[in-house]
């Protein structure tokens, strides 16, 4: 392939520019011509697409954030988006394109691989919620950002002997809550992964405080619950004084760690180089620290599995 596309989908991650460099600076290592999309599959809606060079993407690896911009594209669910999509890539004569994102972003690759343009998928997700891979792009840094949160909360908690609550993001992957917790010396992580009880929390934390601990931080995904709603509900039931810290989207900003500048960019070469000979319809990975592909449908199929040995570590660790 000589002309390619690359483009960032769904939500913005940390690395995502890092990716995009690579893409860029390898395709034209390899005499391509590399072609930004802007805002995911709107642009290809829309037609904004747009030639990158080496200066396009100078000065970028360490922002966080997207260059491209990305957005949701409901359109391209139906039909009708999917063949304005595809008819732009013939008209910009695309012979493949490369989408960093998640797991939605994924599925309109896969489309676009059923429909005949050859798609390599880079995982770019804050969530780690993808399950063919061990990281995704974007959940250390936003592991640190969660990190850096809990450290400084805890001073407070200690100087005043408080519990507080803090919400870190995760719908339906308990990853960051996990990692962060570990990591900031959680009393307890909440996952939706794993169910708990109002009363099993306040069991805890009160034998905690039996034993010595008159201060808490507990760390919880915000798929398994609200922290404003936990807080008043663990205080209503003990004599604790609870507070909430909802971190937000603060997760998803910032420059990107190192370890996720280098997963990003050994996966955007190992992109470049599928489409370079000629193939197509794959996802890029990494599994004990090696870069690894897979077929996209394969990859979407696979059902994700939590890592239950650390999460027992994490308890066992926090008493």
């Amino acid at each position: 392939m000589k002309k390619i596309g690359v483009m960032t989908s769904g939500g913005d991650a940390p690395g995502m520019n890092a990716a995009i460099r690579a893409v860029v600076r390898y395709g034209i290592y390899l005499g391509m011509e590399v072609y930004g999309i802007e805002k995911g599959y709107v642009g290809l809606l829309d037609d904004k697409i747009f030639q990158l060079n080496m200066r396009s993407v100078s000065d970028i690896i360490h922002r966080g954030g997207t260059i491209l911009k990305t957005a949701r594209c409901p359109e391209f669910k139906e039909v009708q988006g999917q063949e304005r999509a595809i008819a732009n890539i013939k008209k910009r004569g695309l012979e493949g394109i490369i989408v960093i994102g998640g797991d939605g972003s994924f599925m309109g690759a896969k489309i676009l691989s059923e429909r005949g343009i050859p798609t390599i998928g880079i995982p770019g997700t804050i969530d780690n919620d993808l399950p063919y891979t061990d990281f995704t792009i974007g959940f250390d840094t936003a592991c640190n950002t969660a990190l850096d949160a809990i450290n400084k909360i805890r001073d407070t908690m200690t100087s005043h002997e408080r519990i507080s609550i803090i919400e870190v993001m995760g719908r339906h992957c308990g990853d960051i809550a996990l990692y962060a917790g570990i990591a900031g010396g959680a009393e307890m992580i909440l996952v939706p992964e794993k169910p708990f009880t109002i009363e099993s929390v306040c069991e805890n934390l009160i034998n905690n405080y039996d034993e010595g601990k008159k201060s808490c931080i507990i760390v919880l995904a915000e798929g398994a619950g609200r922290a404003e709603v936990l807080a008043k509900e663990i205080s209503a039931r003990t004599k604790f004084e609870v507070k909430a810290t909802v971190l937000g989207h603060i997760q998803r900003g910032g420059g990107p760690s190192m370890v996720d500048r280098i997963l990003a960019t050994r996966c955007g070469v190992r992109a470049v180089q599928l489409l370079s000979k000629g193939i197509g319809n794959r996802v890029v990975g990494i599994k004990d620290n090696e870069i690894i592909d897979l077929d996209i449908v394969e990859a979407l199929s696979l059902k994700r599995k939590f890592n239950e040995e650390l999460y027992h570590i994490a308890e066992i660790v926090s008493l």
